[in-house]
C-alpha cells in the first residue's frame, strides 16, 4: 500500500511518500501545483501522484519529519457515534439503536498527528481514546445515493477520537465541548488512496493502551455502513474534498470500564487497521 502522509521538516509544512527507507518528498516537487494534501485531493490525483512518487528514491530520513493529520484546514471533520452492536448496550438507556446516525463535528485544532502527543488538559482527568476508521472525500456532493456514495471517496486514514467524557455532559443535547479540546485526538499517520469497496469491507479495527487490547471489532458489523453514512451526511450538507468522516468507535472504550479507566501521562495510545496501518500517540499533560 502507498502511504502519503503530510508532515513539517525544517520548519515547513509538506507532504510525501512514507517508505521503510525515508520520505519521497513530492511536495518539494509538485508544491506549486498543489501547496498541500488538499489541494491534491480536490484535484483528483492522490492515486496519480502515490503512483508517479512510487517510482522515485527517498529524499529524507523518516526522523526528519514530524506528522501533522493528513489534511490541513478541512473544511468539516463529521464524526458517527454509536455505529457498533455492542456500543449501543453500553449506554444502558434501555433504548434500541437509532435508525439513523448519531452525529456531531469536530474542529482540526483537537487533533495532532501521528506520534504528536494527546494533551490532557488541567479542567478534567476524564480523558478517553475511541480509535476510529476515518475516510477523507475526494469528489463533492449532494444528496449522494447509496449505490454511488463509494465513488466519493478518495482515500483512509485513522482516528483516535479522544474525549473528555465529563464535558460531554456540561449541558442537555450536546457533545461538543468534550470532544473539542486542543490536542485530544489525533488522526493519520498518512492516507492509504481508495481503490474499490473490498478495500473497506471488513476491515479488522484495534485500539491498544500500552499493549493492551482494549477494542477490537471490523467494519462488516458496523450498523451503519461507509455508503450509508455518506449518503445521510450529504443529505444535509455538500460534502467537498478534503472533508473527513470518521466512522465510528467499537466497544470498550476507558468510560466502560467499572471503574471507568481514564488516559494518564505516558500512556500510549495506539489503533491499528488491516490495510491502513497504525496510528500512536503517547499522553501528556498541558503546559
Amino acid at each position: 500500500m502507498t502511504r502519503i502522509a503530510s508532515f513539517t521538516t525544517d520548519g515547513k509544512p509538506g507532504y510525501g511518500i512514507i517508505r521503510d527507507d525515508g520520505v519521497v518528498h513530492l511536495s518539494a516537487r509538485q508544491g506549486a501545483r498543489w501547496p498541500s494534501l488538499r489541494e491534491v485531493v480536490e484535484d483528483g490525483a492522490l492515486a496519480r501522484l502515490a503512483d508517479e512518487g512510487g517510482k522515485l528514491a527517498a529524499d529524507l530520513p523518516l526522523a526528519a519529519i514530524r506528522y501533522e493529520i493528513p489534511i490541513p484546514a478541512p473544511e468539516k471533520i463529521i464524526c458517527v457515534g454509536v455505529n457498533f452492536p455492542d456500543r449501543n448496550a453500553e449506554y444502558k438507556d434501555g433504548q434500541a439503536a437509532q435508525s439513523n446516525p448519531s452525529l456531531f463535528v469536530r474542529f482540526p485544532r483537537s487533533f495532532v498527528g501521528h506520534d504528536a502527543p494527546i494533551i490532557r488538559p488541567p479542567e478534567s482527568l476524564q480523558l478517553d481514546y475511541e480509535g476510529e476508521i476515518a475516510i477523507v472525500i475526494g469528489k463533492a456532493g449532494r444528496r449522494i445515493a447509496e449505490a454511488q456514495a463509494l465513488e466519493h471517496i478518495a482515500a483512509l486514514t485513522l482516528c483516535n477520537e479522544g474525549t473528555i467524557r465529563d464535558w460531554v455532559r456540561h449541558a442537555k443535547f450536546n457533545v461538543t465541548q468534550g470532544k473539542n479540546f486542543d490536542r485530544t485526538g489525533s488522526i493519520g499517520p498518512w492516507l492509504i488512496p481508495y481503490a474499490d469497496e473490498s478495500q473497506i469491507a471488513d476491515i479488522a479495527l484495534e485500539t491498544r493502551v500500552n499493549g493492551e487490547v482494549r477494542q477490537h471489532d471490523r467494519t462488516s458489523r458496523m450498523i451503519f455502513s461507509f455508503r450509508k453514512i455518506i449518503n445521510y451526511v450529504s443529505t444535509f450538507t455538500t460534502l467537498v474534498p478534503g472533508d473527513i468522516l470518521v466512522t465510528g468507535t467499537p466497544t470498550g472504550a476507558g468510560a466502560r470500564f467499572d471503574p471507568p479507566i481514564w488516559l494518564k501521562p505516558g500512556d500510549v495510545v495506539e489503533v491499528e487497521a488491516d490495510g491502513i496501518g497504525l496510528l500512536r500517540n503517547a499522553i501528556a499533560d498541558e503546559g
